[in-house]
């Protein structure tokens, strides 16, 4: 059964390679590599095509063992049949693969105008025109072993499979020179055929538009930010990424998500540590293990009790979809504190709710909340230095993040989205825009962490999630149909019922409030794919996906749980 995903940085992943590449021959471990990515593109070509041999592909090479490992890739391939046309954008490559492809019967050429400093290069202005149409013949018809950028470029188009094998974890900095400029023309012509395809505005006659290659990347997209995830100049989006040994972290975090594609790992062998990566990625069982199943003695109590200040009379909602999250994710009950008018709406949505005070293991506070109605936004305050004063985690949405005091502790859990981030880290001397946060995630989401104590969920397309101790988590399984409105309210109830189904053990283990919010946008984008796969999504149908999301979550890890129950009732 799947897993976490662990991520590790560049340098961690070249010293676990040491005692491999210092006992085994010259490029036995790439050679590896290079075995398990022709796999994956074997794969990819019997997809497309129904078979591999006849197959084109056009491999992108630069200076270092990325370029190699797409050259001994290639020589691989030509054995099974394919034409490969490797394409070097410096003059010396790496010398073996080389050989290896051209003794295969494949071929090399050379971009004109390329040098071993052409990628370092000042990067050049966003290309604005290119091919726009492929020609299948075009990589039959590259003859001479140098070639220009815009033939490279035609080449590639025409492929079957293209390579991105440019820069690997080495390199630092984006893609410059010839080799950007490739990447900005050769990216422009498949986003033009995906939309031909979406708009069927120049169909292929196999109905999915204009034909493209299917582009996959060698170990990591070239020009990424491979510790940080960021993206600093021109990338060319992946369909799939074949990564060697481990997943690296910037290939879990955003924006570096978004252009990866399918992500697979070949094994290599690597004693990595396990117990130091810089960012995970829960899966399923992952979420089973920490979720709060209630045991046979369990009561209402026991289960957990979840405080909702949420909702507004502009805004009430988001009180409904916050209580009915919490609801159908298993709570034991919920209280709700709000105006007469909002409670009789959440009283009326769920009857179980309990409107009032009391005892709760957790809070859920401020979704839907407007600073200006000041009676509520003052139960929030009060709530949350309760909350502090008393050790009980807590979720800070939306409108409670304006009424933060200066330190909270880590089982309280800040759930922003980039614009809300930006206002928080404002209000605490740091000026940044909405943009820089939404280019690097991990670094704002980070300094959110230092200057508050609390854990950060990051909403966004992947959501990043930094605790104590230097957790950080990067979900990244949600449908882009899950942007809709209150859908973060649904998010914040879910976590709220899973921080009151453990509230003590968050408290004992702070790092645990980290993994509880991982698993909640993980069980969050489940949903949202349970409710409509495919298509149209909204929150409140997010929320009624919850009860059998969360049961197949709980019977894949115990299929004995999925067996008829024996009727037990207790208040």
């Amino acid at each position: 059964m799947s897993s976490v995903i662990l991520g590790y940085l560049a340098d961690q992943v070249r010293a676990a390679e040491l005692p491999l590449l210092d006992a085994e021959p010259d490029d036995a471990l790439m050679q590896r590599a290079a075995f398990g990515l022709a796999v994956h593109v074997s794969r990819a070509l019997r997809s497309r095509r129904g078979r591999v041999g006849g197959s084109v592909v056009v491999a992108l090479i630069g200076p270092g063992n990325n370029g190699g490992d797409a050259l001994y890739a290639g020589a691989e391939l030509a054995r099974r049949g394919v034409a490969v046309l490797a394409v070097a954008f410096a003059p010396r490559v790496h010398a073996r693969g080389r050989a290896a492809l051209l003794a295969a019967g494949g071929r090399v050429v050379t971009v004109a105008d390329g040098d071993l400093d052409a990628i370092g290069l000042d990067a050049i202005s966003p290309a604005t025109t290119g091919p726009k149409t492929t020609d299948a013949g075009t990589v039959a018809a590259v003859r001479g072993s140098r070639i220009g950028v815009a033939e490279a470029v035609a080449a590639a188009g025409a492929a079957d499979v293209v390579l991105d094998g440019l820069l690997g974890i080495g390199a630092r900095g984006p893609l410059r020179g010839t080799a950007a400029e490739a990447v900005q023309l050769l990216g422009a012509l498949v986003a033009d055929a995906d939309a031909d395809a979406d708009g069927n505005a120049d169909p292929h006659p196999s109905g999915r538009g204009r034909r493209r290659p299917f582009v996959v990347a060698v170990d990591t997209p070239s020009g990424i930010g491979v510790d940080d995830g960021v993206i600093p100049g021109p990338v060319l989006p992946a369909d799939l990424t074949v990564t060697f040994g481990a997943a690296k972290a910037g290939l879990l975090l955003p924006p570096v998500s978004g252009v990866v594609g399918r992500l697979e790992i070949v094994d290599l062998g690597l004693a990595l540590p396990s117990e130091e990566p810089a960012c995970a990625r829960l899966a399923v069982a992952d979420v089973a293990a920490l979720w709060p199943v209630p045991q046979r003695n369990a009561h209402k109590y026991s289960r957990g009790v979840l405080g909702v200040v949420a909702g507004t009379p502009a805004y009430p909602g988001a009180a409904v979809l916050t209580v009915s999250a919490a609801v159908r994710a298993g709570v034991g009950m919920v209280r709700f504190a709000g105006s007469p008018g909002v409670t009789a709406v959440v009283l009326a949505a769920r009857p179980e709710v309990v409107a009032g005070q009391g005892r709760v293991q957790a809070w859920v506070l401020g979704p839907g909340l407007d600073p200006d109605d000041h009676a509520q936004a003052a139960r929030a305050r009060d709530a949350l230095a309760r909350a502090l004063a008393t050790a009980v985690p807590a979720v800070v949405d939306a409108g409670a993040l304006t009424v933060l005091p200066d330190l909270l502790a880590p089982w309280v859990v800040l759930t922003p989205h980039a614009g809300e981030l930006a206002q928080l880290l404002a209000e605490r001397g740091e000026a940044v825009e909405r943009t820089a946060i939404e280019a690097a995630p991990l670094h704002w989401a980070r300094r959110a962490h230092e200057l508050t104590g609390a854990t950060v969920l990051l909403k966004g397309a992947t959501t990043v999630v930094v605790g104590v101790g230097g957790a950080v988590y990067a979900q990244d399984y949600a449908p882009a149909w899950l942007a809709t409105a209150g859908a973060g309210d649904v998010l914040a109830g879910l976590l709220g019922a899973m921080l009151a189904g453990r509230g003590q053990d968050v408290v004992e283990e702070p790092s645990l409030a980290a993994a509880l919010a991982a698993a909640a946008a993980l069980v969050h984008g489940l949903a949202a794919h349970r409710a409509q796969p495919g298509g149209p999504v909204s929150a409140l149908a997010v929320a009624d996906a919850l009860p059998a999301t969360i049961a197949a979550i709980l019977a894949r890890s115990d299929p004995a749980r999925s067996a008829a129950p024996r009727a037990r009732v207790v208040d």
